[in-house]
């Protein structure tokens, strides 16, 4: 008789018990992170150029991040957070940067 096949991972067969906080401390990190930046955006703090805008830096730093991951681990890191939820944290935390530069300029000025 042919058993049937079981929803095994690509670790083979090991389940990854741990993924799931992984993720939600990716997303919950990186809409931190962004909510942080954006609300210090105005300021420019390091100054008015390109390089310097707090975007940007938000980025340098969640990709620093990522490879200290990347060594302290010694693991790929789509092995541990897969593209499609690098991607969308970095969604997250791009719509969390608008949204802290909007309260920042709106909300706690005043």
């Amino acid at each position: 008789m042919i058993e049937p096949r079981s929803n095994r991972s690509s670790t083979g067969g090991r389940a990854q018990p741990g993924r799931p906080i992984v993720l939600v401390l990716w997303y919950g990190l990186m809409a931190a992170g962004g909510l942080g930046f954006g609300a210090i955006g105005d300021r420019r703090p390091l100054g008015p150029g390109m390089l310097f805008h707090p975007l940007v830096l938000y980025f340098v730093v969640a990709g620093v991040a990522l490879l200290a991951l990347r060594i302290v681990l010694a693991r790929p890191v789509p092995e541990i957070i897969s593209d499609r939820a690098l991607v969308l944290g970095c969604v997250a935390g791009s719509a969390a940067f608008l949204a802290g530069n909007f309260l920042a300029a709106h909300i706690l000025l005043r």
